[in-house]
């Protein structure tokens, strides 16, 4: 049996600020909290094995995709490394798996009480549709796998992050690893308490994963983002296929999810240049 993990490092167990997930300008607090994502994602791993789970992919997910201290984990996991990868938090999840696990996820962007709360990039991208539907990575990245025939089975994260998630996709179990106070406070469970919670998550999402479902995005399927700024719309807007529709906006229709995931890559890929 085959598991798909992407794993993100806002959604840990005591993270609640940026300083804390910062890769790329070495704060001291990143080593620690690098530690405890391995951590996390070690224990949903060892949960998912105990329960039946035979080989592992885990995407490392988080700001440059290569945060993961690899020496934490066994012959039967292999780990995806770096960025700049074409679906990004959900490369390579067509391999036939049989469930996969969002570890560390975070709110969307907007949510008032989710820890750290943004979609893909920041700076980039205010909002995002899909046929009406607003958006976080989990969701977005949960349609692409539905759109792969994997289901979603395990998220963990902060208790916003997980009740949107199980709202829409309620056969998804959650590990609840803190409390959201604002976007830049938790009450939040210590990392060993945390890692327990998440390995008996996990057992029990992959000992029920014949009651899991796909959660797919019905075509035609029409994405729509705002962007932070008008600039930003503009060079998105140059990209084939898209259609700009506000001063912040543009909108992409396409039948294929996988297409319409590539197109939206896109758009923070591009808008972040302007």
């Amino acid at each position: 049996m085959k598991l798909y993990i992407s794993c993100d490092m806002e959604g840990v167990a005591g993270v609640c600020a940026w300083q804390q997930v910062d890769a790329r300008n070495s704060h001291p607090e990143y080593e620690i909290y690098r530690r405890y994502y391995t951590q996390e994602v070690k224990a949903a791993v060892a949960g998912a094995r105990a329960a039946g789970v035979t080989e592992f992919l885990v995407n490392d997910s988080h700001g440059p995709m290569r945060n993961l201290d690899l020496e934490a984990f066994d012959s039967d996991v292999r780990v995806i490394f770096g960025n700049r990868k074409t679906f990004s938090m959900v490369q390579d999840a067509d391999a036939g798996f049989a469930g996969a696990f969002f570890v560390g996820y975070h709110g969307g962007a907007g949510d008032a009480d989710a820890v750290l709360c943004h979609t893909y990039t920041p700076s980039v991208i205010y909002e995002v549709r899909l046929n009406g539907m607003r958006c976080s990575e989990a969701t977005l990245n949960a349609a692409l796998l539905g759109y792969y025939g994997v289901p979603l089975l395990m998220i963990t994260g902060d208790r916003t992050t997980v009740e949107d998630v199980r709202s829409q996709m309620p056969w998804v179990h959650g590990a609840i690893v803190k409390e959201s106070i604002g976007n830049f406070a938790a009450n939040t469970m210590l990392p060993g308490s945390a890692c327990e919670l998440i390995r008996a998550a996990a057992a029990e999402a992959v000992q029920n994963v014949s009651r899991a479902q796909l959660f797919r995005v019905e075509p035609p399927v029409t994405l729509d983002v705002d962007l932070v700024s008008a600039a930003q719309a503009h060079l998105v807007a140059t990209i084939p296929g898209f259609e700009r529709v506000a001063s912040r906006g543009v909108r992409f229709v396409h039948d294929d999810y996988a297409v319409v995931f590539k197109s939206f890559v896109a758009t923070w890929r591009l808008g972040g240049q302007a």
